[in-house]
């Protein structure tokens, strides 16, 4: 039986969710895609999302994961990128549980990505660190140490020439500023060799739409670090937070069978020094019994003798 989870991609334009199978890391269903509301309130965006999984014939007992533009700790947004400011505080997890009626589990777009491509693609069976690197509007980042992730690096905004690195590196800056292929592999050189100098990794996998055009800039840079494109692209937010919700699910039902196992083992503690104790009382009860017997006996045999004596004496 394949293991299956459902993601779900939020972005400042669209909402893209499908349910996939994660034995293999695809999708098992066409993916369905509506239109981010405008204005993207927390309100509107929850309605879009229980919309979209309601296209969707899946069990309620199926995880479901969120990616979402933002710092994310605990389940509640920090920032609020491409998305409206009332995000900001907003607990994304406990929100979308109560609108849609699953188990949620929300985590950073980027981070998502990142965990597809640790788990599926292009940085599968890598050790040391590894770093996802998304090129879009903006510049998304997820970090890896042997496999484990440090959420929410948000390396896109270290400083480049007196501001946020993709400001000056991204991909849309590239088409805006009309830049050849030559000239922003020259910006990319300078931001991924700063971040190759702070973090030393041991492989730089290149995501976001562009990493379909590869050929045309990554070998253009001359960096020390292993770079290679992405392979799960545009689905790669969409089988990250599947995978998450999964791993995150398994986890908790772990938790809760351990707490289980603890209370029972508890319970049946208590229970063994119940029975010690109602033993002990018993002994003690019995020992009581016994001892009050045999004081009446011996008190029965002094009142005889004393009459016997007298009866003697009177003889």
């Amino acid at each position: 039986m394949s293991k299956k989870a459902f993601g779900i991609d939020i972005g400042g334009s669209g909402i893209k969710g499908a349910p996939v199978d994660l034995d293999t890391g695809t999708l098992a269903a066409d993916r369905v895609r509506i239109a981010t509301p405008q204005p993207s309130t927390p309100d509107a965006v929850a309605e879009a999302v229980a919309e979209l999984i309601g296209s969707f014939d899946i069990s309620e007992d199926m995880p479901i994961g969120v990616t979402f533009p933002a710092v994310i700790k605990d389940g509640v947004a920090l920032t609020a990128a491409n998305v409206d400011r009332s995000w900001i505080g907003t607990d994304v997890d406990a929100l979308l549980t109560e609108r849609t009626g699953h188990d949620v589990f929300v985590v950073n777009d980027a981070d998502a990505a990142g965990i597809a491509e640790m788990e599926f693609g292009a940085g599968r069976k890598t050790s040391g660190v590894v770093m996802v690197v998304t090129l879009g509007t903006g510049v998304g980042s997820a970090t890896f140490v042997d496999g484990t992730l440090v959420p929410n690096t948000e390396l896109g905004h270290v400083l480049l020439h007196g501001d946020s690195a993709e400001k000056y590196m991204a991909s849309s800056i590239r088409e805006r500023e009309d830049l050849d292929w030559e000239t922003w592999a020259g910006r990319l050189q300078e931001y991924f060799s700063h971040i190759e100098f702070l973090f030393s990794p041991t492989r730089f996998v290149i995501g976001g739409g562009v990493s379909k055009k590869h050929k045309k800039f990554l070998p253009l840079l001359d960096l020390k670090t292993e770079t290679v494109p992405a392979k799960l692209r545009n689905e790669a937010g969409i089988v990250g937070a599947a995978a998450l919700a999964h791993a995150e699910e398994k986890a908790l039902r772990k938790a809760a069978k351990k707490a289980e196992k603890k209370a029972k083992k508890k319970a049946g503690e208590k229970t063994a020094d119940a029975k010690k104790s109602d033993k002990k009382s018993g002994k003690k009860s019995a020992k009581a019994s016994t001892d009050k017997k045999s004081g009446n006996k011996k008190s029965g045999n002094k009142k005889s003798g004393k009459r016997t004596g007298s009866s003697s004496s009177k003889g």
